[in-house]
């Protein structure tokens, strides 16, 4: 590889780091050319872009973005061979590793990062697959922000059945 294409991939990667907010780092090396390629359809069905990378391409291209962004933490990361999963939705890479681990023994989850949150190791699985999307948290927060005002709503409702049916009995005792 030239310079001048070590230069291009590094640029693509840093591109790609910029516009995801949640990308996994994940070891595949062990699967077969069948499996790998089982394991990007079901990626590619959950809408994640999963992409074979050198690593120090990799390392050069975090180190290159803006220290806020918290990249330091998973630089470690890349060591082996290394797959990164880019995706829109936090938990979705962690749900189709732990989906494909019901068959085959890898991918090992190295690293996720996860709006500037990073968790290293494989034991972190569990816990990214429990992350709530930004859609399941604003649906949440829809929900309780709702709640006040349906309990009032019903509320009112019955009370008005509950004073009709009294008026109505009043009125019929009065005959």
């Amino acid at each position: 590889m030239t310079r001048e294409q070590k230069a291009e991939s590094i640029e693509q990667l840093k591109q790609k780091f910029a516009q995801h907010e949640f990308f996994y780092v994940a070891d595949s090396s062990d699967l077969t050319v069948e499996q790998v390629n089982k394991f990007r359809g079901l990626c590619f069905a959950k809408g994640i872009e999963m992409q074979m990378v050198k690593n120090t391409l990799a390392i050069k291209a975090l180190e290159q973005a803006s220290a806020d962004k918290g990249y330091a933490g998973i630089i470690e990361a890349f060591k082996g061979t290394s797959a990164v999963l880019f995706t829109p939705v936090s938990n979705a890479p962690a749900k189709v590793i732990q989906e494909f681990r019901k068959e085959f023994p890898k991918p090992v989850l190295k690293a996720a990062y996860i709006d500037s949150a990073v968790y290293i190791g494989d034991d972190q699985l569990e816990a990214l697959t429990t992350l709530k999307s930004k859609e399941e948290l604003i649906g949440e927060l829809i929900g309780l922000l709702q709640s006040p005002i349906i309990n009032l709503m019903s509320a009112l409702q019955s009370g008005g059945n509950t004073i009709s049916g009294i008026l109505k009995t009043l009125e019929g005792k009065g005959e």
